[in-house]
């Protein structure tokens, strides 16, 4: 399923400066039943969004007005715990692009890159300069450039450089998820298969 190329992005944040942040915290197991990606950002968080009535809890940031954007900004070891690719399908399906902490658990890591998702790692020093500067303005802005691999924090000129493989960011640059990328290379593949004896 092809996304959004991700080339360049400049969006407010949503700061989550919780550590150990699980799959199961992210999406709970008894959303897992659908199969279809679309749909599962209404339960984004839902037990930390909601009370047992359904009513929005006022306390948690999803639920606050005043931060809104296309960036998760959350504490050290983000996605942790399970390998439910579903965790990763409710962060893009609610509207983020892009997960910074200055952890992320392998599996939770690379669902995100397989969905059009950029998980960004960073120090844990920056990681607290953006917390600091969000909660002081909520209208602080992150600028994401994946091809120079840089995020960058305007409101003091703080940039840092962050890693990815080659291939996944290929395929974001473009919006191609893996069978994106194979149907593109149709022509190629092609010419080798009828190039090679049989």
């Amino acid at each position: 399923m092809a996304y959004d190329k991700f080339t360049k992005l400049t969006s407010t944040v949503v700061p989550l400066p919780i550590e150990n942040v699980d799959t199961d915290q992210i999406i709970p197991a008894r959303f897992l039943k659908a199969t279809k990606r679309e749909g599962f950002g209404d339960n984004l968080f839902r037990d930390w969004r909601y009370n047992g009535d359904d009513t929005p809890k006022e306390d948690f940031v999803l639920n606050n007005p005043i931060y809104s954007g296309k960036i998760l900004v959350g504490g050290k070891n983000f996605g942790s715990g399970s390998s439910r690719e579903h965790a990763a399908w409710a962060v893009y399906d609610y509207g983020f692009r892009c997960v910074v902490s200055s952890f992320f658990a392998d599996i939770f890591k690379n669902n995100c890159l397989n969905i059009g998702v950029l998980p960004v790692q960073i120090s844990p020093e920056f990681l607290n300069e953006i917390f600091e500067a969000v909660y002081a303005d909520p209208k602080t802005e992150l600028v994401i450039d994946l091809e120079a691999q840089t995020i960058t924090l305007p409101s003091s000129g703080a940039q840092e450089s962050f890693d990815i493989n080659g291939y996944k960011k290929g395929n974001m640059l473009n919006g191609f998820d893996d069978i994106d990328y194979l149907q593109n290379m149709k022509g190629e593949i092609e010419v080798f298969t009828e190039s090679r004896p049989f």
